[in-house]
């Protein structure tokens, strides 16, 4: 097992490689350890050189709604307001701190997305 730090796109795509011969591994042995350090070393990696920015709140209810097959309706039968639920998906409003906690324990959705900050509409 020779295994180095992730330094260049080379070191990068020669990790992938590597996981992928060892990606049927067991654990608790030399090559599951081997593919555990890598998969460490290739997270870290992407983390610094590939960062994946937070989602939009908006955006990701829009998401939610859509893989859900929830509308506008659903939307606002859950505030309790329709003009409340156009608001929002119009970035007319932010969503308030109650907002936040309904949608996310009525939808079972993380909050992290829903309290990013995001741009209202003018």
């Amino acid at each position: 097992m020779d295994i180095s730090t992730i330094h260049t796109k080379k070191d990068y795509k020669a990790a992938i490689a590597r996981i992928e011969l060892l990606i049927d591994a067991e654990s608790n042995t030399p090559e599951g350890d081997e593919l555990e350090i890598l998969a460490t070393l290739v997270h870290a990696y992407e983390e610094i050189n590939h960062p994946i920015d937070a989602p939009d709140p908006i955006e990701f209810i829009k998401n939610v709604m859509e893989f859900r097959g929830y509308d506008q309706k659903d939307l606002a039968d859950l505030l309790n307001s329709r003009p409340r639920a156009s608001e929002l998906l119009k970035k007319l409003r932010p969503l308030s701190l109650k907002q936040i906690r309904l949608i996310s324990g009525a939808w079972d959705i993380p909050v992290e997305p829903l309290i990013q900050e995001y741009k209202l509409q003018a």
